[in-house]
């Protein structure tokens, strides 16, 4: 039945190693202090992420996870961990779902959502360490992607408020930010962002 399973397996050799062997699972049994935390998703949904960070003179120096998830979430959570450890707080920031899937060997397209999730867990545990030290957060304006250039409404603006439960329609979105209410070119990726939010935070 294993040989059978394997021989299906339609991800990379790299895929499976980080599924199998996953890195720097935080384990109940190890006194891991976390500097900072993050959590995305919802069990109820199917995948949710747990990520905590040590810092040291603004770098990350070790970094700890949990997921509940598929394949592609623990084997893209693990080489993000391996990844993130030794950045600085904005590499670390800017570390996109395009880098882990790349370091990967590449994700089936229906699956490249798992691996945006320990993107935003790794971004969220580093705001939670920001904010617990009273600094200031310059990474977080400085990743913001553009969505609707009209109103210059980013993709963070709307993941904060599908996030805060402000949000769970596209005319919610639109009430508040004037997205897509101008030329509406934006319309397709306005609507496709406010999809993933809604999916990642089971909303």
């Amino acid at each position: 039945m294993a040989e059978s399973f394997m021989s299906q397996w339609v991800y990379t050799d790299v895929v499976k190693d980080h599924f199998m062997n996953p890195r720097n699972i935080w384990s109940d049994k190890e006194d891991f202090k976390a500097d900072g935390i993050g959590e995305v998703g919802s069990l109820a949904c199917g995948d949710q992420m747990r990520v905590g960070i040590k810092v040291s003179d603004g770098r990350i120096s070790d970094l700890r996870w949990l997921t509940y998830g598929c394949a592609s979430a623990i084997a893209s959570t693990s080489m993000m961990s391996e990844m993130a450890i030794g950045m600085s707080l904005e590499e670390a920031y800017r570390l996109s779902p395009k880098q882990i899937t790349e370091a990967l060997g590449g994700l089936p397209e229906h699956k490249f959502h798992c691996s945006v999730l320990g993107d935003k867990a790794l971004r969220a545990a580093i705001d939670d360490y920001l904010e617990k030290n009273g600094m200031d957060n310059p990474y977080k304006r400085m990743s913001a992607k553009i969505i609707c250039e009209c109103k210059g409404v980013t993709d963070q603006m709307i993941e904060e408020l599908v996030k805060t439960d402000k949000v769970r329609t596209f005319e919610d979105l639109q009430r508040l930010t004037g997205a897509s209410t101008a030329c509406g070119k934006c319309r397709e990726s306005i609507a496709a962002e406010l999809s993933e939010m809604l999916h990642i935070y089971n909303k």
